[in-house]
């Protein structure tokens, strides 16, 4: 599934075809995706102006005129196609296998009034859309429950220490958490853990003292997560199975992964002589080096 820096991707491209243009007609080609559409989901989309596309954590959401919010998620395969006016076409976002040309998966199409036609495609059917009232965006229940956003101002290492403190799940597992840090997923969860020289079986409350306050470790941590989301959506992403951009192009990365699907290969550590071993933890694959991760 793609991870923040896959979304966050694919806001940037999706952002000069939908901001500031209006919904001229809005098709959708099946009476679901992973949930059923609103009865009157074209209704409120129709005619109305995109006035802001942010994201978060996972979700994309398009501030409309009307004053509701446009909440969009990829889910497992879902791709969002640019077409313009002049033949031009790009794919916001980036992975590995080429994405589908079958157009019978182009399950919503939105007509903008830039001259962009915008089609999201999606083969599994995990992606949803739903429009929300802005002034219930926070009781949504698909978003209330989010933690802090990992690249904003109100994640720190104070933040963190004080989600995991006195937890007894393992650091990796509590970062993955959505309620602890919004968006972080199973690749730059093991890479911040990587250059934070972290175990990813490591106690979640050792990131805090006994008064609750952030170790030093909890520290490290934080600007190892702001590092690698960084770098990641800098690079467009990380093309592995299905992310791809609006741009049609695929992320780039992978190649920069230190840890991640290095299973058998040196440590990248300077000085460190480990091995990067995998093991399966809370369903998932783990890397990491058991030399320098402690």
């Amino acid at each position: 599934m793609p991870e923040l820096p896959e979304v966050e991707t694919v806001r940037r491209g999706l952002e000069p075809a939908m901001e500031g243009a209006r919904f001229t007609r809005v098709e959708t080609r099946r009476g679901d995706l992973r949930f059923a559409f609103q009865p009157d989901f074209v209704a409120r989309l129709e005619g109305k102006t995109v006035t802001g596309l942010g994201r978060r954590a996972k979700y994309l959401l398009a501030d409309l005129s009307s004053g509701d919010v446009l909440l969009m998620h990829l889910g497992m395969s879902g791709s969002f196609r640019v077409e313009m006016a002049d033949g031009h076409g790009a794919t916001p976002g980036a992975f590995h296998h080429p994405r589908g040309a079958a157009r019978t998966h182009d399950h919503v199409v939105f007509h903008m009034s830039s001259g962009a036609t915008v089609h999201f495609n999606d083969p599994r059917r995990f992606g949803s859309m739903k429009v929300v009232a802005r002034d219930e965006i926070e009781t949504e229940p698909m978003l209330r429950a989010l933690g802090p956003e990992p690249l904003g101002n109100a994640f720190d290492a104070a933040t963190l220490a004080s989600a995991c403190a006195g937890k007894k799940t393992s650091l990796k597992a509590a970062l993955l958490d959505q309620r602890v840090v919004a968006g972080l997923g199973n690749i730059y969860v093991c890479e911040a853990l990587y250059r934070a020289h972290l175990s990813p079986k490591r106690s979640a409350a050792t990131l805090a003292t006994r008064a609750g306050g952030p170790t030093d470790r909890a520290e490290h941590l934080v600007d190892a997560i702001r590092a690698v989301l960084g770098e990641a959506i800098a690079a467009g992403g990380s093309s592995l199975r299905d992310h791809r951009q609006t741009s049609g192009e695929l992320g780039y990365f992978q190649h920069n992964f230190r840890v991640y699907d290095r299973k058998g290969e040196p440590c990248r550590t300077k000085g460190c002589k480990g091995t990067v071993k995998r093991f399966t933890q809370n369903g998932r694959s783990t890397f990491w080096c058991p030399s320098c991760q402690k």
